[in-house]
């Protein structure tokens, strides 16, 4: 019985060392911007990329305005604030949302604090402050209509704009590859969810919203699993749900169509 009792108290000191490790880098492990490339300069040649630096407390933080094409806009337009991923720049995703412009639609890519180019230390309280800044200089804008602005989400960046719409209205939330909540997931590596720094409970904000909410998801995701993307879906009051054949950081399998299918969910919207 002493020997028994001896490495039971061995394993709660690893158990419970693990756990302050955990608690001490979690924000490392879910900002790891120190592992994302520098930016290029890239926006430099851009058409049409308007460059937003938003004030807050932790300094200044960078957005770029993409507005709908000439021949699809009909003034004021509807647009789209997107969040990426957890291990991404606003860099990374021109080419996709340059898309959108042909539907006429305005984007707004949100980096987050102490990511590529811009000021602070990433956390939900200050990117929460940075989106609800950028909310506010968006539909300030006279060729932006601010009873149609869709709050679009990837990964991590799902949190950012479930957080938004908790504090802002919106048209529409779009939900890819995302998660219930980081305390959900934080069950995947053995330790309580009260030791989670920023939860961003997803799940509790689509269960109270309102509008449309479009779900994507990979059937295979392999970093946040399909699970999570089926309870989002059956959260919301108005939601439609799409799978794909892919994993996480391959979905949308095809852009083609994955932007028929937000055209579709737009449409049904009438935004």
């Amino acid at each position: 019985m002493h020997i028994l009792v001896h490495i039971a108290l061995g394993f709660l000191i690893l158990y419970l060392t693990y756990c302050s490790l955990l608690f001490l880098f979690q924000r490392h492990i879910l900002f790891p911007r120190g592992q994302i490339e520098a930016p290029s300069p890239m926006a430099n040649n851009i058409s049409g990329l308007e460059k937003i630096w938003l004030d807050t407390n932790e300094g200044k933080v960078e957005a770029w305005f993409f507005p709908p094409a000439p021949d699809h806009v009909t003034e004021p337009a509807p647009a789209a604030i997107f969040a990426h991923g957890n291990a991404e720049l606003i860099d990374f995703w021109p080419e996709e949302f340059k898309k959108f412009a042909l539907l006429g639609i305005g984007v707004l890519l949100v980096e987050y604090p102490g990511y590529g180019r811009s000021e602070g230390s990433p956390s939900q309280r200050s990117i929460v402050e940075t989106f609800v800044a950028a909310y506010d200089a968006l539909i300030a804008r006279k060729d932006v209509d601010p009873s149609r602005i869709v709050l679009f989400g990837r990964s991590l960046g799902g949190g950012a704009v479930c957080a938004l719409a908790a504090r802002r209205p919106s048209a529409a939330l779009i939900l890819l590859s995302t998660f219930t909540s980081v305390r959900s997931c934080a069950s995947r590596f053995l330790i309580p969810g009260f030791l989670v720094l920023d939860p961003f409970d997803n799940l509790a904000v689509v269960g109270s919203y309102s509008g449309p909410v479009l779900i994507i998801h990979g059937r295979d995701d392999n970093l946040i699993p399909y699970k999570h993307g089926v309870a989002l879906y059956r959260a919301g009051r108005r939601a439609k749900m799409l799978t794909y054949d892919c994993r996480h950081n391959d979905c949308p399998p095809s852009w083609d169509t994955f932007l028929r299918d937000v055209e579709s969910f737009l449409v049904d919207a009438e935004i």
